[in-house]
């Protein structure tokens, strides 16, 4: 029989002292009478290990058999003897013949140092009954995997039985010999472990001797029967009298299973005390705890660490250590053990540069001195933080002033863990926010495509006082495995989290400008930034103004700029950390346990649970696919036990429509290679089934290509100046790695500045002096601390980007201030606000000159539209600079505006000056509102696939599966999904609930709209995914089609995510399918076709001839059932061909579009028809708009640079258009 996946239990071992050494300790102490008594040696007395029973097990043998896996070193000897002293009544004579029996052990499962940590404090008789104590154990191996051991010590009364004939009197004395049974799993249950222990000796406690060992055994079996739950909101309980054991569930599969009262901590320390030691845990200190009571050392240091995540701690990690193994602490790295509190003066005094933290006491001191000289965690995090654990109700007892005293121990048992539960998450919540509030804006540091990671920017960016914690949390390994996550854009609660903290006004600039990391003077005023403009911080001004800033950008468009430190947290709103959606659990219960432990009652025992999950199932509405796809997850793995393998794989089928998210890979692998040969054959005939064990083989190659770039994935480098010369691949790269810009055009214009003659390289002298300059110059803008009368002027999201000395202007002596909108001056003396120019309204700049004396000063000459007088500044030799930049803002402003694309602002201090704007017809620019660009943070731009308009949100697909949704009221980015790694050809909103995704890869892929999360697939075709379309059924039942390039076509329930019919037509790749009044209309290269429900033909129109006599290919058509028409539009071709629907021999009007090389995209909005093409004589991408009715282009629109790829409708009062690659922008439209 295979195994149980995830089992609860690894093994189970009892420790102790072996009846030999009892005897001869036990004559001692009869002897000499003494009240002292000998310590004791413990050793491993037995190990019990799945699997417990065979298929060959039947009546006549034992109820348990232990498979050998590989030999130990413990030997289990019996001797015969005339007097034997034992921790109960004698066994049976015949019994105790002289045997060696090998105890078979685990793998990897190391019994060496298990003895000594069972007894930490040493093994001792007692010469009365002690009371049951329970500690936690930590294993980890060298790979740094964790297994988890609860244990549990307890003392039975030493008999001395002597054997006269048959008979045995026994003689009892006063003495008692400890035992420990400590159960190892590869998972942290330690409430639930402890409570299986709890009901076993309950058990042995009135058990005779002889039974002792098939007690153990039998409580081990039963718990090598419990499967675990999967992540998510389903926990499995079991009976084990007297107990209902629950078993909670992670939370998501990066989580840790949480089993333990987060709270300890809280209770055991102050607040200030709390957060040093996460401070020294996050700086990688050797910290050792310290307590009388074993079990909280665990404890309070699993709390500690969980409270780091999504950071792992990946040093040495010991929180239990026994007497004999104090020498672990001499250890040269760092590392996080446990001691005894009886051994604090002793380590304090022997060691150096340890941090000793007592936990009985609450207080923390190093082993040089009393205090700590670590840097604290910084202070706006440690406000947050401490504001939000003071709101936390920790004491239970409070909760239970209300409530009368319960009768029902566990019905009393689960109102504490539902309590439990809920306050271990706003733990859980709170700790998070805390890590998030210290590495929040690491993100904009890194650069993904070379895996660079800017420590010095990043330092820079932090407070003074802040910044030696930075320094040394940035060298560990710990934040080394967390910036690794990041560069991989892992979705884990960390990002989800930072996401959500991100103000709304961030995020929109983070899409429609360019995301910056230079912070609006609103934050700045907030902030401590000004403690920055002390003399030890500032830079050079003279070496800022002596050059040109060739890629300044203007205000929030810059690339990589100083992102702001915000103002106390405490002044942010409570209900991140506190207020949160309780989600609701369900708990499953296991059958009762078999009560003989034989193979006929245990598949006895699957079959009920079987039954169970099948009933658990059918009650199960399907709106709640979450719950289905764990109950289905668990009915898989005891089909997998059970030997029922067709069972099991149509159970982990079934997860790709319920959560796929929780998919076992390797289970189900591992159960299709266990197959015969001829089994594998006959399960592969069944199509869902060869589908799964296909995409199965798809996904290895997947994960084996992906291996292959392990190496790369898991790298992180720091970004240091060149020390040779570049060539412009080199260049490129070194200015992406620097977080100066990321855009190629744009490096590519700065390497041809920055080369002179033929010889085109950068010398890495002439990089350091541009490099320098551009951050002094940009720490000149970000020292500005502006006072309120001046912020009340300007937008809360604006920026300063440059400000010039102090000079003499037409409206005072100030500074010039630069921001991207405005220009204004910051008066001297009492500082204050003079309006000096918004760029739209300047008419024009030059350089003019002011008479001084007998002397004429360069100035800098501004005239402003409604302004009789011009602005005259006499900035010297600065003049020239601000000549260029302010003519360049002008010229961006003018740009973006008639482009409605604020991208142009960005380029406006980055390009060269455009002396001629590029203008843009007056029909577009009355039509065009807004421009987003997707691609923003990539290098390249990457094509606009699919665009989808539901209520209030536009979904774009961009190469590679990523999908992003904007909010259609602001049009600023609120999610980012990664659906597969293939392009999507498709998306349809099904319902108020899912978004349907059609990819290349053959999948269909479901987001549900509710947790913007996509963890179901429909994995039914066997072609690529092209076409997506709603239809209600006989019923008025709301269905949905689907159809492959091979010509495929699937009907959907959308309730149950069944095909309920399919049909093939043969056709030169099927690109769509659009139902309409009980029939489909079918898109194919060569034809459309109007298909009956049914699969038969009913109509199929063939390509138009073109004009030449050549042939194109269809790429989409549009039905106008209002006037019984269907317009088609073809690639490679500018004719619109339009069709009677009731008679399509051939087209009855064609309208040929001017100056257009192909269309792609065709779409109706009110009495229009929008159409996207590609310009023929300037290559560029255009959309016509058409009036449906007579036919006639009514306007032609220039907004993108490449080929209109999508269209699609926004309540018909805008249209969205997206472009290919070499533009890969969306542009918004006005509909009249």
């Amino acid at each position: 029989m295979a195994e149980l996946p995830s089992g609860l239990l690894e093994a189970c071992v009892v420790v102790g002292t072996s009846s030999d050494k009892l005897r001869d300790i036990y004559q001692i102490v009869q002897q000499s009478k003494s009240n002292e008594f000998p310590s004791l040696e413990a050793e491993v007395l037995q190990v019990h290990a799945p699997p417990f029973v065979s298929k060959e097990t039947n009546s006549s043998q034992p109820a348990f058999s232990r498979v050998q896996r590989r030999k130990s070193f413990i030997k289990k000897k019996r001797r015969e003897r005339t007097e034997t002293v034992s921790n109960g009544e004698s066994s049976n004579r015949a019994d105790v013949s002289s045997v060696t029996e090998d105890i078979s052990v685990p793998k990897d499962l190391d019994l060496i140092a298990l003895p000594q940590l069972c007894f930490p404090g040493g093994m001792q008789l007692s010469s009365e009954q002690k009371e049951d104590t329970y500690h936690f154990l930590v294993f980890t191996d060298l790979f740094g995997n964790r297994t988890h051991g609860v244990v549990v010590q307890y003392y039975r009364a030493v008999q001395m039985c002597q054997e006269n004939g048959h008979r045995w009197i026994s003689s009892k004395c006063r003495l008692f010999t400890p035992f420990a049974i400590c159960i190892i799993s590869k998972f942290p249950y330690y409430n639930a472990l402890r409570d299986c222990l709890s009901c076993l000796l309950v058990q042995l406690r009135p058990a005779r001797q002889s039974d002792f060992e098939e007690r153990v055994k039998e409580f081990s079996a039963k718990l090598s029967l419990v499967p675990l739950p999967p992540p998510g909101q389903l926990h499995v309980s079991f009976n084990l009298q007297p107990l209902v054991v629950v078993l909670p569930s992670r939370e998501d599969q990066d989580s840790p299973v949480i089993d333990i009262d987060l709270h300890l901590p809280f209770l055991c320390f102050s607040h200030a005390t709390l957060l040093q030691i996460l401070s020294c845990l996050l700086q990688e200190q050797r910290m050792v705890f310290f307590s009388s009571d074993w079990s909280r050392l665990t404890l309070v240091a699993e709390s500690l660490l969980v409270y780091l995540q999504p950071l792992s701690w990946q040093q040495p990690y010991v929180p239990v250590l026994a007497r004999g193994m104090l020498d672990f602490l001499m250890a040269p790295t760092a590392f996080l053990m446990g001691c005894h509190i009886s051994h604090f003066e002793e380590v304090a005094a022997e060691t150096e540069d340890l941090i000793l933290v007592n936990v009985d006491e609450g207080i923390i001191q190093s082993s040089r001195s009393d205090s700590i000289e670590l840097p604290a965690i910084p202070l706006h995090a440690a406000e947050c933080f401490i504001s939000r654990v003071e709101s936390l109700q920790v004491h239970y007892d409070l909760e239970l002033c209300h409530l009368g005293s319960g009768t029902d121990v566990n019905a009393i048992r689960t109102q504490r863990r539902d309590w439990l539960r809920r306050l271990n998450t706003q733990i859980q919540n709170i700790s998070l926010e805390l890590v998030v509030n210290i590495f929040k804006g690491v993100q904009d540091f890194l650069n993904h495509e070379h895996r660079v990671f800017n420590s010095e920017e990043f330092l820079r960016t932090r407070e003074p006082a802040d910044q030696l914690f930075y320094k040394k949390v940035l060298e560990t390994h710990i934040f080394h495995s967390f910036l690794r996550d990041r560069l991989n854009r892992k979705r884990d609660t960390y990002s989800r989290m930072e996401q959500s903290l991100r103000n709304h006004a961030h995020r929109n600039r983070a899409m429609t400008e360019t995301p910056s990391r230079r912070p609006p003077m609103s934050e700045l005023s907030r902030s401590t930034f000004s403690s920055y403009a002390s003399p030890d911080h500032k830079l050079s001004k003279k070496l800022g103004a002596s050059m040109p800033n060739l890629l300044q950008p203007p205000a929030d468009f810059l690339t990589v700029l100083i992102p702001s430190r915000p103002a106390s947290l405490r002044k942010m709103t409570p209900d991140i950390g506190l207020k949160f959606q309780n989600k609701p659990v369900k708990i499953f219960r296991l059958p009762d346990f078999p009560p003989p432990m034989a193979y006929h009652y245990v598949q006895k025992y699957y079959l009920n649970m079987v039954d169970s999950l099948k009933s658990a199932i059918d009650t199960t509405p399907t709106e709640e696919a979450a719950l289905l796809a764990r109950y289905h997850y668990l009915r898989g793995l005891v089909n997998t036990v059970s030997n029922r393998p067709l069972e099991a794989l149509e159970d982990f089928q079934s997860l790709y429509k319920t959560d796929s998210d929780i998919f076992p890979s390797q289970m189900v692998k591992s159960l299709v290679d266990s197959l015969p040969e001829n089994e594998r054959m006959l399960l592969e005939k069944r199509p869902e089934i060869k589908r799964l064990i296909t995409r199965l083989k798809q996904d290895q190659e997947r994960e084996r290509a992906q291996n292959g770039k392990s190496y790369e994935n898991g790298t992180v480098k720091r970004f240091k100046l060149p020390k040779t010369y570049m060539h412009l691949e080199e260049f490129v790269k070194c200015v992406q790695e620097s977080g100066i810009v990321k855009d190629q055009g744009t490096i590519q214009r700065l390497f041809d500045a920055l080369t002179v003659g033929h010889q085109k390289q950068v010398s890495p002298d002439l990089f350091r002096v541009f490099y320098t300059i551009w951050k002094e110059t940009e720490s000149e803008a970000q020292e500005v601390c502006l006072p309120a009368s001046v912020l009340e002027h300007i937008e809360a999201s604006e920026c300063v980007f440059k400000v010039s000395s102090s000079v003499k202007t037409s409206r005072g002596v100030g500074k010039i201030a630069m921001t991207q909108r405005r220009l204004f001056l910051l008066t001297d003396g009492r500082p204050g606000y003079v309006d000096v120019a918004q760029y739209r309204d300047l008419e024009e700049v030059k350089v003019s000159s002011a008479p001084i004396l007998l002397l004429r000063i360069p100035s800098l000459k501004l005239r402003v539209r409604g302004r009789k007088d011009a602005f005259e500044a006499n900035l010297k030799t600065e003049t020239e600079l601000w000549n260029l930049m302010v003519k360049e803002m002008w010229a961006g402003r003018i740009m973006a505006d008639q482009h409605k694309d604020p991208q142009y602002m960005q380029q406006a201090l980055t390009n060269a000056l455009m002396e001629v704007p590029m203008m843009v017809p007056t029909t577009t620019a009355e039509t065009l509102k807004h421009k987003i660009n997707p691609s923003l943070e990539l290098t390249a731009p990457h094509a606009v696939d699919v665009l989808l308009y539901t209520p209030g949100q536009l979904w774009v697909s961009v190469s590679g599966g990523k999908v992003m949704v904007f909010d259609a009221s602001t049009w600023c980015l609120t999610h980012t999904c990664q659906v597969g790694t293939a392009r999507l050809n498709c998306m349809l909103g099904v319902d108020t609930d899912q978004v349907w995704m059609g990819s290349e890869d053959t999948v269909i892929y479901i987001i549900s709209l509710v947790s913007m999360v996509c963890n179901r697939q429909l994995t039914e075709h066997r072609a690529e995914v092209t076409g997506l379309a709603l239809d209600t059924d006989k019923y008025s039942q709301k269905v949905a089609y689907s159809c492959s390039a091979e010509g495929t076509v699937m009907l959907w329930d959308i309730a149950t995510l069944q095909v309920k019919k399919h049909f093939h037509l043969n056709c030169d790749r099927l690109q769509s399918v659009t139902s309409y009044n009980g029939s489909l209309w079918c898109c194919s290269r060569d034809s459309i076709s109007e298909v009956w429900r049914s699969g038969n033909v009913k109509h199929r129109l063939h390509l138009p001839e073109h004009p030449k006599g050549s042939l194109t290919t269809f790429t989409s058509f549009l039905l106008l059932p209002e006037i019984e028409e269907m317009w088609s539009i073809c690639a490679d071709s500018g004719e619109i061909s339009i069709w009677h629907m009731k008679d399509t021999s051939r087209p009855f009007h064609r309208v040929l579009l001017p100056d257009c090389l192909g269309c792609y995209c065709i779409i109706k909005v009110k009495k229009q028809v929008w159409i996207g093409g590609l310009g023929r004589s300037s290559t560029k991408g255009k959309i016509y708009i058409l009036d449906a009715e007579h036919h006639q282009v009514l306007k032609e629109l220039h907004g993108h640079t490449d080929k209109v790829t999508g269209l699609c409708s926004a309540e018909d009062r805008y249209v969205l258009s997206g472009a290919a690659k070499q533009d890969g922008k969306i542009a918004i439209w006005k509909v009249e």
